[in-house]
Formats: structure tokens, C-alpha cells, sequence
């Protein structure tokens, strides 16, 4: 697996003890094997049994996503391509959550409402199509806020490619359309591929041409790492 949140640890144990000598032998980002040791902890034993659970909570499931990640980047190696995750966090836990992805060899989507305008279908049918949406939220948003409008066929494609926005979803689209998809858009606009990606598909999914493949899995159903703490 890859492990992440060791930094996180540190600040559970030091939070409920400044004595506590922490001691971390690798680094978030790397590939770790099984029984390898991780962290070196001593002081106070009630100290140490009281943070166990919250670390290991933030540790398993942070390396679990750093783990899952890496598995989709190792998949699409060979291609021009970014995996990149979505806003399908756990509540209160968005930052750490993407800082995995980070230490798994993933990038970052926008992290909320405020750092980029996503357009998707139940934006667009609000509005009363494509061309409303865009024309509404230029209006409202600075000139510096990139604007991203999710399509689900050809024809919505080229209606955003006629909007001139800087990213365009293809959502759920198969391969066939998508590989014309991105024909379409080559220069245009970035375009990226999202909706039911899996370890299996990715990399076909990565030879169209897509630049980005967002993967709400990587966060929102997760399998957590099996790490655990022992008293010697």
C-alpha cells in the first residue's frame, strides 16, 4: 500500500501529550509493505491507548485512498493523462482526504463552490440549456474562475465548445463517443472524462485523449488499509 496521515498522528498524540516522543520511519507518499514499521511511539501507555483508535482511524482510511490512488496512476502510466478526485468527501475531512490523493500520485479537483464553477445537468436544465448557464455565471464570477460544464452527448459538447469554457465533463459517455468527444475538443478546451471508472476501464478510458479521469471512488468508498498499533 502507499501510507498518509503520518503527520496527522503526530498531531493526535502530541495534542494529548507534548512529552510524547514520536518517532515516524518512513514517509506519507511511499509504498509500504506488510509488517513493515511505520512509527515508533513512547511515553505515557494511557496516553498512547487513548489516541490509538483516532490515529489509526486517520491513518488506515487516509492510506487507503493514497493506496487506491496510486493503483489508477500506476494504470494510466504511459498516457498524458491526470487522476483526479471529486468532491465526494467524507464531511469535515475534504482537506486530508485530498492531501491522500496527493501522496498517492493523484491530483486535486476544485475543493468546494468557491475555487471553480462545475455546470452540471441539473444546472443546465435550471437554466433552460447550456448557453443560459454559461451566459448566467459569467455574469456573476470573476474572469479568474475557471468554468466547467459536464456534457452527455455530442451535441451538449458542442454547444459548450461554442461557449468557449475551459473544461468540459464527458459524463458517462462510452469509448466510441468519447474518443470523438475528444477529436472535437483537441485544443479547444480540457476535457475530462468522469461517471463509473473503474481499475478495469481506466486505461482504455486514458488512450482516448482525455486529459483528466475524476473518480469519485477514490474518496467516497474507499477501503481503508489495514494498519495496526502494537505495545512492545
Amino acid at each position: 500500500g502507499v501510507v498518509a496521515g503520518l503527520d496527522i498522528i503526530y498531531l493526535v498524540f502530541k495534542k494529548l501529550d507534548p512529552e510524547i516522543c514520536f518517532q515516524s520511519k518512513i514517509e506519507d507518499g511511499k509504498n509500504i509493505l506488510p509488517g513493515e514499521v511505520l512509527v515508533k511511539i513512547s511515553g505515557s501507555a494511557r496516553t498512547i491507548l487513548k489516541g490509538e483508535r483516532v490515529a489509526l482511524n486517520f491513518l488506515q482510511r487516509m492510506s487507503g485512498i493514497a493506496t487506491i490512488t496510486s493503483k489508477f496512476c500506476q494504470q494510466v502510466k504511459d498516457f498524458p493523462v491526470r487522476i483526479v478526485d471529486t468532491r465526494k468527501t467524507t464531511p469535515g475531512l475534504r482537506i486530508l482526504e485530498k492531501y491522500a490523493v496527493r501522496m498517492g500520485g493523484g491530483y486535486n479537483h476544485r475543493f468546494g463552490l468557491y475555487d471553480a464553477v462545475l455546470i452540471k445537468d441539473n444546472h443546465i436544465a435550471v437554466a433552460g440549456g447550456i448557453k443560459s448557464a454559461v451566459n448566467s455565471v459569467r455574469e456573476q464570477t470573476s474572469h479568474t474562475v475557471k468554468i466547467e460544464v459536464e456534457v452527455e452527448n455530442l451535441s451538449q459538447l458542442q454547444e459548450a465548445l461554442e461557449m468557449k469554457v475551459d473544461i468540459i465533463m464527458l459524463d458517462n459517455m462510452n469509448l466510441a463517443t468519447m474518443k470523438e468527444a475528444v477529436k472535437m475538443a483537441k485544443g479547444k478546451a480540457i476535457i475530462e472524462a468522469s461517471g463509473g471508472i473503474t481499475l478495469e476501464k481506466v486505461r482504455k478510458i486514458a488512450q482516448t485523449g482525455a486529459n483528466l479521469i475524476s473518480i469519485g471512488a477514490l474518496t467516497h468508498s474507499v477501503k481503508s488499509l489495514d494498519i495496526s498499533m502494537e505495545i512492545i
